[in-house]
């Protein structure tokens, strides 16, 4: 039986840890009282809250997925409604090319190579009217996406932060900043996903 893990629990979020800045990721999820898991195999998603795909190259990250016999675990993962953070690479990983975790394509180096970083003030739906300070790497944008997907934030009329059910996938490193509001945001979608297990059958205290 799963394990009844609503109340006050500390959020348990794991952070993809085959490739990129996942240690950032820990310190960001540190710094918001939530226990972060660092993930190297289908193990290392068991009661987990939710999942951050950090940034990287994408195609390394697939790599190791594939290598550690992740993608099924991942796929199975979010289609039972784990909540998930795709950041940078994180983003490309995710789309319907990939994982297909969203319904969209997702442009790698969009903004070019010649252009290998920047910063932008960026306003973000559901983040309140403060924008982000976001921390562009050879980034990626969003091509082409579904009708589900919501757009949160948008660079030179591309899509850089969307969401689509409990994915949500951003083209830069909130994890490089002190604005821990995406990070939030996830921790919020874990909390609501677990209240909601919770209350399902099977799960309910006696």
């Amino acid at each position: 039986m799963p394990r009844d893990r609503s109340g006050a629990e500390r959020l348990r979020i794991g952070v993809l840890a085959s490739q990129g800045d996942f240690a950032a990721h820990a310190d960001m999820l540190r710094s918001l009282d939530a226990e972060p898991v660092e993930v190297r195999s289908p193990e290392g998603l068991r009661d987990v809250d939710g999942l951050i795909i950090p940034g990287g190259e994408s195609t390394t990250i697939m790599k190791a997925i594939d290598r550690d016999g992740l993608e099924p675990a991942i796929r199975a993962h979010a289609d039972a409604g784990l909540p998930i953070l795709g950041t940078c690479a994180g983003m490309i990983v995710c789309d319907r090319g990939h994982l297909g975790l969203v319904d969209a394509t997702a442009r790698r180096n969009a903004f070019g190579r010649q252009i290998a970083s920047f910063e932008a003030e960026l306003e973000v739906g559901g983040l309140g009217p403060d924008p982000i300070r976001a921390v562009f790497i050879r980034a990626p944008w969003i091509d082409e996406h579904g009708a589900e997907v919501e757009v949160l934030a948008s660079m030179e009329d591309r899509p850089v932060v969307v969401r689509q059910g409990q994915v949500l996938l951003c083209a830069f490193h909130p994890e490089l900043t002190d604005d821990s509001r995406l990070h939030a945001l996830l921790m919020a979608m874990a909390t609501a996903a677990r209240d909601r297990a919770a209350e399902a059958p099977g799960m309910r205290s006696e």
